[in-house]
């Protein structure tokens, strides 16, 4: 076999693994983020995301060198906007409800973005199974002690709508910027939820610089590690192969909380993740030209 065959026959397996291992930092983020929660909170845990994720951001990609216009200013305040309160309503949803759960709750909101840009009669398979899932998990009329907090559910769904709303205007945003638009989201979100966690925290607790290395290491593995393999997969990966992928998100977030947080699913959970996980990877493998699904929590 020549060189160049072998080289073909083996290049999607790089990409593939590299965004394996930025879904992996992700959730090993977002645990290590609920571990913190204890001492300062959901909200300060955001706010130092936010605000050390952002100065790695801006060393990455040097946004201050791009040139901006009026056009642009508002995707690019709605697109921080909603990155901001994503990653706020995520972890207040880690509060109360298990890890796995909260991330195939979020999940439904780019998936809804998927699936509602195609009118295809195999989308109502998919959205059949993404309600089989939410029937599973949400507590209505279920007394069961396995029930999830209400107010967890919410934060979590609500995370999903920013999360796709994210793709909407992330995608006008970047149109002009390219891969550094998400240092200018970040730097908007941080600007917002940064002074709402400090608030809500207070400076004493927030500024400790005994939390600082572990405020570091969320931030790098939730946002700069991630966002690099990302990056460098999807400009060597069908946005199929991608999509598909990153169906896998949910599992991989609850195996997470098993491994870190000791947050084991019943039965009836595990059957709702995997219901909302073969609904992202039939829309994904069966819907054309939909947006791009972007990892972010």
């Amino acid at each position: 076999m020549s060189s160049s065959k072998l080289q073909k026959s083996t290049f999607p397996l790089i990409p593939v693994i590299l965004l394996l291992l930025a879904m992996t930092s992700i959730q090993s983020g977002a645990s290590l983020a609920k571990t913190l929660f204890p001492v300062i909170g959901a909200p300060g845990v955001t706010a130092l995301r936010l605000g050390i994720g952002t100065i790695i951001l801006f060393i990455i990609f040097k946004p201050w060198r791009l040139r901006f216009s009026r056009k642009s200013i508002m995707p690019l305040l709605t697109y921080g906007i909603a990155l901001g309160a994503m990653n706020y309503t995520f972890y207040m949803a880690l509060t109360t409800i298990p890890l796995g759960i909260a991330v195939a709750l979020e999940f439904t909101g780019p998936l809804a973005v998927a699936m509602f840009s195609s009118r295809r009669p195999i989308d109502f398979l998919w959205v059949a199974l993404v309600i089989a899932g939410l029937a599973f998990l949400l507590p209505i009329g279920n007394n069961n002690i396995d029930s999830l907090d209400p107010i967890g559910i919410i934060y979590a769904l609500s995370a999903g709508v920013c999360w796709a709303l994210y793709i909407i205007f992330g995608q006008r945003a970047g149109a002009g910027y390219g891969a550094a638009t998400v240092s200018i989201g970040s730097f908007i979100a941080a600007m917002i939820f940064f002074p709402v966690g400090l608030i809500q925290t207070g400076p004493e607790l927030l500024f400790d610089i005994s939390i600082l290395p572990l405020a570091l290491a969320i931030a790098i593995l939730s946002t700069a590690f991630p966002y690099t393999l990302e990056m460098i997969a999807l400009t060597r990966l069908p946005a199929q192969t991608f999509g598909t992928l990153m169906s896998l998100e949910p599992a991989l977030g609850a195996l997470s909380g098993i491994v870190f947080l000791n947050e084991h699913l019943t039965m009836t959970q595990w059957l709702a993740l995997f219901c909302i996980i073969f609904a992202s990877i039939g829309s994904t493998s069966t819907i054309k030209g939909k947006p791009k699904i972007t990892s972010v929590d």
